[in-house]
C-alpha cells in the first residue's frame, strides 16, 4: 500500500486554516479536477483524493482526530485497537460504499467507534453523501448520473451577467425558451429544469477576478495621488464608486469594499470587493520634474 499524501498538502492549506478557507480551497480544486471538466488521465484519482481530504478536514471532530493520529485514524486495518494502542486508530470496523457510473467510480467508507463506544459516520462536511457536494458547488445535479439522464446544454454568459443575473432566450432543438440565470452563478454551475439541464460557462473578464463570492480588481493611481492623497473612481460590478486615497499610499495596498462582491447563490448577502492599488510611475520626466524629485529626496 503506497504512502498517502498529507490531507493538508492535498488541499494546499495549513493546520491553522479556517473551515471557510478549507472549503474555498476544496471548491477550487474540485472544479479544477472534476472528471466532467478535466479529461486528463489522473483527474479521477486526483478528484477522489481531494474529496477524501475535504471529507476529514471540513469536520472539526474528524480534523482533530486526524491531527492526533494521522491516516491511521481512518484505516480499517487498525480496527479494534484502542486510541492508546501502538499505531491503533480510534475507529473500529468499516463499511465501504461505492457508486459507479460509466468510467467513474467513487468509494467512501463509514467506520464504527472504539470498542464499546459510539460509532462515527463520515458526513462529508454536512452533505448526506459525496454526490450532494455538487448540489452546492456545481449549482445542482449529480455529475455521475445517479438521477434520470436529461439533455444538457451549455450556455455562455459574461462575468457581469453571472454576477447580476440575466435572462437569455435560447433555441433548444428548434424550440425557443427563456432561461433565467440567477445572480451569483459561477463557471460550471448547472441549472435544472423539468426536461433539460443548462451548464453555465462564464467568460473571463478583463477587469474583475472572482474567488467564491469575493471580487478582486487591480486599479492604477498616479504617483502624485499616492503621495498626496485624493479621490479616484473604481469599477465595481454595479458601476463606478469613488474611493478616497490616503497620502503616502504604497503600491500593492489592498482596499476592501464591503458588500460590493457577488450575491450568495445559496443564502443571503453578498461578498466583498478588494481593490489592489497599483501606483503608476511616469516613464518620461521633464528636466524640471527630475530636478524637483531630486530636491524632494535631498530635502
Amino acid at each position: 500500500m503506497g504512502t498517502k499524501r498529507d490531507y493538508y498538502d492535498i488541499l494546499g492549506v495549513s493546520k491553522n486554516t479556517s473551515k471557510e478557507e478549507i472549503r474555498k480551497a476544496y471548491r477550487k480544486l474540485a472544479l479544477q479536477w472534476h472528471p466532467d471538466r478535466n479529461k486528463t488521465s489522473q483527474a479521477n484519482d486526483k478528484f477522489k483524493e481531494i474529496n477524501e481530504a475535504y471529507e476529514v478536514l471540513s469536520d472539526p471532530k474528524k480534523k482533530e482526530t486526524y491531527d492526533q493520529f494521522g491516516h491511521a485514524a481512518f484505516d480499517p486495518r487498525y480496527a479494534g485497537f484502542g486510541a492508546g494502542a501502538p499505531g491503533g486508530g480510534p475507529f473500529a470496523g468499516g463499511q465501504t460504499r461505492t457508486y459507479k457510473q460509466g468510467p467513474f467510480t467513487y468509494t467512501y467508507t463509514t467506520y464504527g467507534g472504539r470498542a464499546g463506544g459510539p460509532g462515527i459516520e463520515f458526513d462529508f462536511g454536512g452533505f448526506s453523501d459525496p454526490f450532494e457536494i455538487f448540489e452546492q458547488f456545481f449549482g445542482g445535479g449529480y455529475p455521475f448520473g445517479r438521477r434520470e439522464t436529461k439533455p444538457r446544454y451549455g450556455l455562455t454568459i459574461s462575468f457581469i451577467e453571472s454576477a447580476q443575473g440575466c435572462e437569455k432566450t435560447v433555441n433548444l432543438d428548434g424550440e425557443k425558451k427563456t432561461i433565467k440565470i440567477p445572480a451569483g452563478v459561477d463557471d460550471g454551475s448547472r441549472i435544472q429544469f423539468a426536461n433539460f439541464d443548462i451548464t453555465i460557462d462564464v467568460q473571463p473578464d478583463d477587469t474583475f477576478q472572482r474567488d467564491g463570492v469575493d471580487v478582486f480588481v487591480n486599479h492604477q493611481i498616479p504617483l502624485s495621488m499616492a503621495m498626496l492623497g485624493g479621490t479616484t473612481k473604481v469599477p465595481t460590478i454595479e458601476g463606478e464608486v469613488k474611493l478616497k486615497i490616503r497620502p503616502g499610499t504604497q503600491s500593492g495596498t489592498m482596499v476592501r469594499l464591503r458588500g460590493r462582491g457577488i450575491k450568495k447563490l445559496h443564502g443571503f448577502g453578498k461578498g466583498d470587493q478588494y481593490v489592489r492599488l497599483q501606483v503608476r510611475v511616469p516613464e518620461k520626466l521633464t528636466r524640471k520634474q527630475k530636478e524637483l524629485i531630486k530636491e524632494f529626496e535631498e530635502g
